[in-house]
Order: C-alpha cells, then sequence, then structure tokens
C-alpha cells in the first residue's frame, strides 16, 4: 500500500552527502501541501526521506481517485522530467513531508553519467508498472474486505496513519462502504 525504495533513498543521501547541496536539494512539505500540482510542468524529480504522501486524480465528478501512496525512497515527477510532459496526476503529503528535490537538467545529467543511478530509476519505474497492474488486478478480483485484510497485514497501522477518506478513495469506494466493511470486520474479530 505505502510504496518505499529504501535501495535508490540510501544512495541519494550518499549523494546529498558528497554533492553541493544545489544538486541534492532537501525540502519539507506539511499534511495537505501539495508537492506536485496536476498539469503542471514539472521542474524537479522528488525523492522521499521521510513521511507518506498520496498520488490522486480528481475524477470527472470531483472525487479523488488515489492510485498510490509514496513512503521512503519513492521517486516522483520522473515520468514527466524523462518525457518532458505535463503532470497527470496531484501529489499531496498525507503527513509531514521531506524530500530530496533534484533539478531537471541535473536528473537528465546524471541518468546519462552515473550507471548506479540510472539502473536505480529503471528499477523504481519497472517496480511502478509491475505494482499498479497487480494492484488494480487485486482490487478488481476480489471484494472490499479482502482488500482490506491485504492492507492490514501489508501496513497493520494503515487505519490509523492514512485518512478514511484516503483509503476509500484508493479502494474506489465510499466512505460509507468502508466504514461498514470496517465494523463487519471488527465483530468478527478480524480487524
Amino acid at each position: 500500500m505505502i510504496r518505499q525504495n529504501q535501495e535508490l533513498l540510501n544512495y541519494i543521501i550518499k549523494l546529498h552527502q558528497i554533492e553541493p547541496h544545489d544538486v541534492v536539494i532537501e525540502q519539507h512539505y506539511i499534511p495537505q501541501e501539495t508537492i506536485i500540482s496536476h498539469d503542471k510542468r514539472v521542474n524537479y524529480v522528488y525523492i522521499f526521506k521521510e513521511g507518506i504522501a498520496k498520488c490522486f486524480l480528481i475524477e470527472d465528478n470531483g472525487k479523488e481517485f488515489i492510485e498510490e501512496f509514496f513512503g521512503k525512497g519513492e521517486i516522483v515527477g520522473e515520468i514527466e522530467v524523462i518525457n518532458s510532459h505535463l503532470t497527470v496526476a496531484n501529489i499531496e503529503a498525507i503527513t509531514s513531508v521531506v524530500v530530496f528535490k533534484i533539478q531537471k537538467d541535473i536528473f537528465m545529467q546524471l541518468l546519462d553519467s552515473d550507471k548506479t543511478f540510472n539502473h536505480l530509476i529503471l528499477r523504481a519505474l519497472c517496480s511502478k508498472i509491475q505494482y499498479k497492474a497487480i494492484r488494480h488486478s487485486y482490487h478488481q478480483s476480489h471484494p472490499v474486505e479482502s482488500n482490506l485484510l491485504r492492507l492490514k497485514r501489508d501496513f497493520p497501522d494503515f487505519i490509523n496513519v492514512i485518512p478514511k477518506q484516503d483509503i476509500a478513495n484508493y479502494l474506489g469506494i465510499t466512505l460509507r462502504s468502508l466504514n461498514r466493511t470496517l465494523n463487519d470486520l471488527k465483530e468478527r474479530y478480524l480487524f
């Protein structure tokens, strides 16, 4: 549920320590602060050092659809920088967040000149594709109850960290359905 990439984070921390601080910049965000806005040009790539953020789209009906949650080591903005496209989604801090940000020209230069960095970015992109395929097929083929039990297994404290409305949006259900399912699971001592 909350994606992490410790290997990339470790590499970026090392890079931050050896490079001038204008190459890898540390930035802080408070809960509900926007990190990346929909339909904008991205000038930086962001790697999460601490905290949790959500990646979401606003549907035609005005409702949020949460694509995924990002934690330590996850990268955002790389697809837009590589393709020179506008952003497709919004990224917003759920908890206090600390990111390392890399200016797009420096990011592209690192991809060309640093083989290890390039390899880590390729692996991160592959991981995103694989995760989305698995997640979407699982959510489509399993009931809400199974999805919640799986989330609890993978991230036991998620219900205390992520707002219920965000969980409902992530699962593609209403808040009422989420609460009903949670109450049913609690009555059966499964949650």
